[in-house]
């Protein structure tokens, strides 16, 4: 693995992530991912864990369009100057 990271252009200063970053950033997403974290064998691949970070992230962002979706539907549906509207726009334009 290392030897993959190891490279460097020719005559540019890159900075190298050692093993025990990699290792110590991998174990951080791990215990932020709930699929991995609940579940009780404790040792899981760094490529498991990229894998599900991934699928994570593409899950919520589809939770995200979905929930602005509904929240665009709801405001269609009450008075556009109402406190409520100005919240849902609020929530939608982040």
């Amino acid at each position: 693995m290392s030897g993959r990271r190891s490279r460097q252009s020719s005559g540019s200063t890159t900075s190298r992530i050692s093993d025990d970053q990699i290792i110590s950033l991998v174990s951080r997403l791990q215990q932020l991912l709930p699929e991995i974290r609940t579940r009780r064998s404790g040792k899981v691949s760094a490529s498991k864990v990229l894998q599900e970070t991934c699928n994570y992230i593409k899950n919520l962002n589809r939770e995200v369009d979905d929930l602005s979706d509904r929240l665009s539907q709801l405001l269609e549906t009450i008075e556009a100057d109402s406190a409520e509207a100005a919240i849902i726009r609020s929530l939608i334009t982040g």
